[in-house]
């Protein structure tokens, strides 16, 4: 069984025009909502053998926001330039490179090409995966390789502004 997390960036602050979109750190509701999502993934019992991040600011204390709530070594986070502005087939060849030995893997990037994976890879697409939102997709398979080619056996997603019973 491979489990793949995809986590879209939380809400980056635009109060400093001048920054580049590379360095915007999070928003007052993007601190919030990390944390909060990272614990809901933590009471799923939801880890990661394996944490990507895209370079950018936002994305990095996203995944060092749900690191923690999770118990993940900050340190371990692996940063991958090319998951920032990737597109779906770029996010494909980041997965496909991974080594099979990896069981859970969380990748942290951002739309449009996160959500566009998502409804490449889900047998119902999504169409919008919002700021912070979280998609795991388990996959009946030893091979990376194979991601994209089959359909997962369960698809589970949340957001910050769903409602948990």
């Amino acid at each position: 069984m491979k489990i793949l997390t995809l986590i879209r960036h939380a809400k980056s602050s635009w109060k400093d025009e001048s920054l580049l979109d590379l360095d915007r750190p999070l928003s007052k509701r993007g601190r919030r909502d990390a944390p909060i999502m990272g614990q809901r993934l933590a009471e799923r019992e939801s880890y990661a053998d394996l944490m990507i991040s895209s370079p950018a600011a936002q994305a990095l204390a996203t995944a060092e926001a749900i690191a923690e709530a999770i118990e993940y070594p900050e340190a371990e986070i692996v940063v991958d330039e090319r998951l920032y502005g990737a597109d779906a087939f770029e996010w494909l060849d980041v997965i496909h490179g991974l080594d099979d030995g990896w069981e859970r893997v969380m990748c942290v990037g951002h739309n449009p090409g996160l959500t566009d994976l998502v409804d490449d890879l889900s047998p119902d697409p999504i169409g919008n995966v919002p700021t912070c939102g979280v998609v795991e997709l388990k996959f009946d398979t030893d091979s990376w390789a194979l991601v994209g080619r089959i359909e997962p056996a369960e698809v589970y997603f949340d957001y910050p502004k769903r409602t948990h019973s």
